[in-house]
């Protein structure tokens, strides 16, 4: 063997024995597989509580927006609530108008046949209480008969 041959399979042997050295060391290998795992583990880690986030910012997000949208919904409805009872308390006060109006007319058909039966002197009180229909129609009415009937009991007596 020349020394040239000697050293380059000398050179082989070492690299061998160090390829050898390497594997059987298991300690080492473990370490190193170890610590590649925790650095996965770490990157997994930082991955998940970033994902929470997002996630509880986007369920933070639609609970403000249904929020938003029954208070909407309740503004709505109150204001629909409003107009129908604005409406329907108007239609009462014009029905509650004209049954006031029929009534005044009434009064002012009875208090005309009234008059006509009614002594001169009376006669002023009811044409006042048909000028004025409201309350004096009835405190009028009210006087009227009163009137006729203290004339008729003087004529009477």
């Amino acid at each position: 063997m020349t020394k040239r041959t000697a050293r380059g399979t000398g050179a082989r042997l070492t690299d061998t024995a160090g390829a050898l050295a390497a594997k059987a060391d298991l300690k080492g290998r473990t370490q190193a597989r170890a610590a590649d795992l925790k650095d996965k583990a770490g990157a997994l880690t930082v991955h998940l509580r970033e994902g929470a986030a997002r996630a509880g910012h986007q369920a933070q997000g639609r609970a403000a927006k249904g929020g938003h949208t029954a208070q909407e919904q309740m503004a709505r409805a109150r204001h629909t609530f409003q107009e129908r009872a604005l409406r329907t308390g108007h239609a009462v006060q014009e029905r509650a108008g004209q049954a006031g109006r029929l009534a005044s007319g009434k009064a002012a058909v009875a208090g005309g046949a009234v008059e006509g039966r009614v002594p001169q002197p009376a006669r002023m009180v009811v044409r006042a209480v048909v000028r004025h229909r409201g309350p004096v129609l009835i405190a009028g009415a009210i006087a009227a008969a009163v009137t006729v009937g203290v004339l008729r009991r003087g004529r009477h007596s």
